[in-house]
């Protein structure tokens, strides 16, 4: 843990007072107004470029041409069948990504908006898996300023009308509005899960205004985090020496992103409900693929200074509608809209092509020298999550508010009578960190707005309730392709009888029992699947608890990015599930759980392998799951068809670890119990990839791990090190749940696989890349002590000599991070020990953002704060600093050493909070016995010299033992 502050120098401090005047902030420092004092800022005025995607090399290209080839044909076919490939490269937005991006509304697993700096709505993924990067441009926050009797006016748009299309001349819509705010005045200041636009001035020069934007995102709350809600509070401080009249003005499209305003048949309704909030529902029908309707709520909050009307329909054309350029002239002219607009109904029903708009008006007089606070809500009703392949659920808000659409109008009360509660527990959350005198202040803000992810990355939170599956989609192909998957099972079964699959080397330790959820060691105990209608029947759709039990805090699934869509790709929750242990951690064992049953698991439909054009089967029993799926998550896990992944030798040390480190920090026996089994049965299926006995992993010469496209040719430094500390939390696991048979066995192997990495890998400064004879064998990998950083953020004990772990580190700092453009954008993942980079594929010359976190993490665990720091400031300067290449929330996988980026919004940089993790350990990790668990586990003296004469000894489970054991040890 760090003591003293890390850096005397403060960069990237971006004090509030260079953005906006002291005075502005005195006087904004009423209600929440004033921006906090850490924060990441930009100016209105600032120019979003248009960010640079990465290309491969013409030598990368022509090693990955049969790869393409195959991917293309795949993504057409998942194309003629109305579904998006999990991956795919070849199809562009037609709205392409610029350095925009800001804090994303409402809570976790409800669909998402985002908005940007500049003030627009965009990247709509409201639909699972689907996101809309273009922005609705008639979605804005309006002001309109009378003084001095009407003589003296000023109305605009709050937002820069830099963008296409706007100011067209003699245009009924958006056009022809007043689009007068140039931004040079106003500022954005975001600290997730809240931002604030301070508009200094502008468009009034005696007005000041803030905006602040306000999500129900709360750590260790499961209802409100989970809210598809959003508020924005105006604080309005007049400073001139007149009376001003204020009406705000909030617009919004009947709309869920792109076109999709324009298929007709959607309804506005103007409503008045309780505590004086009022608004506007704006029910969206869907039609696409039978995807359920949408509700969305603006509203604002009457209070005895504000007053409340409302315009529930007008257009962008002038065809049979008021429209867009109507509703600006009557606000210009009167300042609100006429009172019985809440008594029209709902609104005919729109026609294909038309643009259907609603408006809801606060009005209220600010008198000189006074303050007024005025507060708008946004929410969305979509309580039924449906997946392309069929199955539909409820989302985890449905607990709390309902399944109907309507409950918009619930959501958007209680976000109105409930953000200031929201913010005091945010600030509860935060303080603590922003406070620390120990730590940089670029990191402090850095760190919560990583965060952003858990809202914008397409995230599902369901109530836990079982699937409903559509009859109409699934009766009449079940019929004719169950015939088909069983053919497919059958011949499945003789390939892996001929060994063109390996069947998974995992020893059956006794009968089986129907009534056992727990059961001993390596037993699977779970049937193969051989047809889709046994897959949808199969004991693992059903969730594992009831949807009223009070400990179902539902299931949750996030996509590994944006442009990855694949649900919780576990090799990438590697990294980033330290931010769900720390603030969730209840979801984060709901992952786990999944996974564990997961394992326990086959499904032997076939798919076709693309980078080897090799058949398989889709999931195989005894390996850990590479994804939960994505159109039809939980049912049909593996979407991920690039190589085969039951043969990757990371996953399964992996899901050792991290269940390890969950069941370490949170001390849940029950949780350890349950997915002991799973656990064991992952072990014991990497048993194959031992095949000189040495109890060390091998790899196969492809690359068959995370990173999958940078080759590994027998022991790795990477996989290596991971099974090493699997190895020993197995062994803790095992010794702590009384499974003493177990841990003797992982322990013995662990000696042995210690001293063969050792002796292979070390080379005086640090481990080989991997033991091969390629031309980057001996690179420097700055993620080749991953195992050690989990062992070390566990509690565990560590891996190798400290003098060993230091050293590594610092050469990897030493030329990884620090000759990469003097260490200004984080570690190479790959680096020749002459000082250049690894250039043997595409991520070897990559700088990944998360796995420079975890690198920085590590550093911090072994005493190497200022490294540690020193290399993380790297991403923060590369992706979110002025001088950087523009990635503030939509951070990427990574970006090559000219800053061109792949995979845009993307899970892995969630990893900074394994920095925290490592500088604020919970207190069931740092209260752990500081005892050596390897040395606590007795091993016989024959036991011993078998070692040492024969390698590994195989030491079968010892059932009756486990069994008595478990259920009854004192821990």
């Amino acid at each position: 843990m760090v003591s003293g502050p890390l850096f005397l120098c403060r960069r990237h401090s971006w004090p509030a007072e260079e953005y906006v005047s002291r005075s502005t902030l005195q006087q904004l420092d009423f209600d929440g107004g004033a921006p906090p004092r850490l924060a990441w800022r930009r100016r209105l005025n600032s120019h979003a470029n248009r960010l640079k995607e990465f290309s491969v090399t013409f030598i990368e290209a022509m090693k990955m041409m049969t790869l393409g080839l195959r991917l293309w044909s795949y993504v057409r076919e998942e194309a003629s069948h109305g579904r998006k490939a999990p991956i795919d490269p070849f199809t562009r937005e037609s709205c392409k990504p610029s350095a925009s991006q800001g804090v994303p509304l409402g809570g976790m697993g409800s669909g998402s908006i985002s908005r940007g700096f500049r003030g627009e709505f965009k990247h709509w993924q409201i639909l699972p898996g689907l996101c809309d990067m273009s922005p609705v441009m008639a979605n804005q926050f309006s002001i309109f300023i009378s003084r001095d009797g009407g003589n003296k006016k000023f109305s605009s748009v709050l937002a820069p009308g830099h963008h296409e299309g706007i100011k067209k001349v003699g245009d009924q819509g958006i056009s022809s509005w007043d689009w007068n705010l140039g931004g040079q005045h106003s500022t954005y200041h975001a600290l997730f899960p809240r931002a604030w636009t301070v508009y200094d001035g502008e468009p009034d020069p005696d007005l000041k205004i803030s905006c602040r934007q306000i999500s129900p995102f709360i750590p260790h709350d499961y209802r409100e985090s989970s809210l598809p809600a959003c508020v924005f509070v105006y604080t309005l401080v007049n400073t001139g020496r007149e009376r001003a009249k204020v009406s705000l003005l909030m617009t919004w499209t009947n709309s869920i992103g792109g076109v999709s305003h324009q298929t007709g048949g959607h309804v506005n309704e103007p409503f008045i409900g309780d505590d004086g909030v009022s608004g506007v529902l704006l029910h969206h029908k869907q039609t696409a693929k039978d995807n359920p309707p949408v509700t969305f709520a603006i509203a604002a909050s009457e209070t005895q200074n504000v007053n409340v009307t409302v315009l529930p329909s007008f257009g962008l054309s002038g065809e049979n509608c008021v429209t867009a350029r109507d509703m600006w002239a009557a606000m210009v002219q009167d300042g609100h809209f006429e009172r019985q607009n809440f008594n029209s109904g709902p609104s005919m029903p729109s026609s294909p092509g038309d643009t259907p708009c609603a408006a809801v008006s606060a009005s209220t007089w600010v008198e000189p020298h006074g303050k007024c606070t005025v507060a708008f809500a946004l929410s969305w009703a979509s309580p039924k999550v449906k997946f392309q392949k069929g199955c539909t659920y409820h989302r985890q808000y449905t607990r709390f508010y309902g399944t109907s659409e309507r409950s918009a109008v619930d959501l958007v009360h209680d976000a109105l009578k409930k953000y200031k509660w929201w913010e005091e527990e945010i600030e509860k959350w935060q303080n603590p960190i922003l406070k620390d005198v120990r730590l940089p202040e670029w990191y402090k803000f850095t760190l919560f707005n990583e965060l952003y992810f858990l809202v914008a990355g397409g995230t599902v939170w369901t109530d836990g309730g079982a699937p409903v599956f559509d009859e109409k989609l699934s009766i009449g192909k079940n019929n004719k392709s169950s015939k088909n998957a069983n053919r497919e099972g059958k011949s499945v079964s003789k390939k892996l009888k001929g060994g063109t699959i390996p069947e998974p080397t995992i020893e059956d330790s006794g009968p089986r029992y129907d009534d056992e959820k727990v059961v001993s060691g390596s037993n699977v105990g779970q049937e193969f699947v051989d047809s889709d209608t046994e897959c949808r029947n199969n004991e693992f759709a059903d969730p594992p608890n009831s949807r009223d039990d009070p400990d179902n805090v539902g299931r949750f699934l996030y996509l590994e990015g944006v442009e990855y869509i694949m649900w919780c790709t576990y090799d990438v929750h590697f990294y980033a599930s330290f931010a769900l242990l720390d603030l969730f951690p209840k979801i984060e064992l709901s992952i786990q759980r999944d996974f564990a049953r997961a394992v326990l698991y086959e499904d032997r439909r076939k798919v076709k392998f693309l980078a080897d054009g090799n058949w398989g089967i889709r999931k195989v029993k005894g390996a850990v799951a590479h994804d939960l799926g994505t159109h039809d998550p939980w049912l049909e896990m593996n979407a991920y068809n690039i190589h085969d992944t039951s043969k990757w030798k990371d996953l399964n040390p992996k899901f050792v670890l991290q269940v390890y480190r969950d069941f370490a920090a949170t001390g849940d026996m029950a949780f350890g119990r349950e997915v002991w089994p799973a656990v064991c049965a992952a072990m014991d299926y990497m048993n194959q990839f031992d095949r000189d006995g040495d109890g060390l992993i091998e790899n196969d010469g492809f690359p068959d791990q995370t990173y999958d496209a940078w080759t590994v040719h027998g022991i790795s430094a990477y996989c290596g090190c991971l099974w090493l500390a699997s190895l020993q939390a197995a062994t803790a696991m095992a010794h702590r749940l009384g499974d003493h048979a177990y841990a003797e066995k992982c322990t013995i192997k662990f000696l042995t696989a210690k001293q063969a990495f050792e002796s292979k890998l070390w080379n005086g400064s640090y481990f080989n890349y991997d033991s091969g004879n390629s031309s980057n064998s001996k690179s420097i990998q700055a993620d080749q002590l991953a195992g050690q950083w989990y062992a070390a953020s566990s509690g565990l004990p560590s891996l190798f000599d400290e003098t060993k772990i230091r050293s590594t580190l610092q050469k990897i700092f030493d030329f990884n991070v620090m000759k990469v453009k003097g260490g200004r954008i984080g570690a190479v993942n790959g680096m020749h020990p002459n000082g250049k980079v690894d250039e043997s594929c595409m991520q070897s010359r990559e700088i990944w953002t998360g796995v420079t976190y975890a690198l920085s993490a590590t550093m911090v665990l072994a005493g190497m704060e200022e490294q540690a720091f020193t290399t993380a400031e790297g991403i923060f300067t590369a992706g979110w600093s002025e001088e950087g290449h523009g990635y503030w929330f939509q951070t990427p996988e990574g970006w090559t050493i000219d800053g061109h980026y792949r995979s845009l919004i993307y899970m892995r940089p969630l990893a900074i909070w394994a920095m925290q993790w490592a500088l604020s350990p919970p207190k069931a990790i740092v209260e752990a016995p500081k005892v050596n668990i390897m040395e606590r586990i007795y091993i016989s003296p024959l036991t011993l010299r078998a070692i040492h004469e024969n390698g590994v000894r195989k030491i079968p489970p010892k059932n009756s033992c486990f069994r008595n054991s478990v259920f009854h040890c004192d821990c």
